[in-house]
């Protein structure tokens, strides 16, 4: 994976070509995503970059066997990390890393649910425990296979529990020379303060439609999907289309996974926070593809200003009920009523 590859966000990707070529790399880096957003192609064009011999024009060569193995997730000194449901088989990460270099190989712009999937664990609940933390502790106790940096990439960090945030967390205040870390997730508010508030942030901006399409081919646009969802449920909600805005939830519960249930949520909590910053005046803040931003500047004016804070409230609530296995049609037909009586 090159920089040149790399669709969009383009600032992210001067950005961290420029720390590199002026030798002032953090220690630790947070990409936040939407899900499917491309931070993992970023972190993996960084890390080619990195560890490439023979840059030169701001990018890696793509060809020498160091940017091969970086880009397949096979150099010895980069150690990826993400939620398991572990088992006496299959304990750590590791154990399914034929399964994790396939789906990177296949297409490193993979949802979620997607990785769950490829891995066997759809349904199941994942995490990262103490043992993975342990692992990565002792992996890095050790001296750099060739000599240079050592990475770890730790997927969806938020989904670390606090014993496992807590082992790792010296780690990420003090690391040795030339240690890396690279967490990339989607909800950054649940990562354990203490760590987050040791990373530089960078914001990975979602795609257009057109660059959704483009990327997700075999999804039709996934995060579209969930984008029309949101557009068509605040739309009827701001309309007082209350027959509409159930319709809207019984296609979110329709959805054929809880993952994907719960990347909605995701989205549309996203959504929300623009529509509030919009609210405030601080456009300069949202992160929205240009042609969605009329939508957004018309909700922000119709809806409530109490009503996003509201709504993330209940979206919280929806993602905790599903991971409780609540029935998704009760479930959604509540949030919606919940949103309904709380927009204007």
């Amino acid at each position: 994976m090159r920089f040149e590859d790399i669709h969009g966000n383009g600032t992210v990707v001067s950005a961290l070509r420029n720390m590199v070529d002026g030798d002032r790399i953090p220690h630790a880096l947070m990409f936040h995503e939407n899900d499917g957003g491309g931070a993992l192609p970023i972190a993996l064009a960084f890390l080619q970059y990195l560890y490439c011999h023979s840059r030169a024009a701001g990018d890696s060569c793509g060809d020498c066997p160091v940017c091969r193995r970086v880009s397949k997730l096979i150099h010895p000194d980069i150690h990826f990390v993400c939620p398991i449901a572990s088992s006496k088989e299959k304990p750590s990460t590791e154990s399914y890393v034929s399964e994790i270099r396939e789906l990177v190989g296949r297409n490193p712009y993979f949802y979620e649910h997607e990785l769950y999937s490829a891995l066997g664990i759809e349904g199941k609940q994942a995490a990262i425990a103490v043992p993975e933390a342990r692992s990565i502790l002792s992996k890095l106790s050790l001296s750099g296979v060739e000599g240079g940096w050592r990475s770890v990439i730790v997927y969806l960090p938020e989904k670390m529990n606090a014993s496992a945030a807590n082992t790792l967390l010296k780690m990420v205040e003090e690391p040795p020379e030339k240690t890396l870390f690279l967490l990339v997730t989607l909800q950054p508010e649940k990562v354990l303060q203490t760590i987050s508030s040791r990373c530089l942030f960078l914001r990975v901006m979602p795609f257009s439609r057109s660059e959704a399409r483009e990327v997700h081919p075999r999804q039709e646009g996934e995060t579209t999907v969930y984008a029309d969802l949101f557009h068509d449920l605040m739309r009827a909600l701001v309309g007082r289309d209350l027959l509409g805005a159930l319709e809207t939830g019984e296609a979110v519960a329709a959805l054929d996974s809880r993952e994907k249930q719960k990347s909605f949520c995701r989205l549309a909590g996203e959504g929300l926070r623009n529509i509030f910053l919009l609210q405030q005046g601080l456009t300069q803040l949202i992160d929205v593809p240009e042609d969605e931003l009329a939508f957004y500047q018309e909700m922000a004016a119709r809806c409530r200003k109490t009503f996003p804070r509201q709504a993330l409230a209940g979206l919280d609530r929806a993602q905790l009920l599903l991971e409780r296995n609540v029935n998704q049609k009760i479930l959604f037909t509540d949030l919606v009523d919940r949103l309904y009586m709380t927009v204007l």
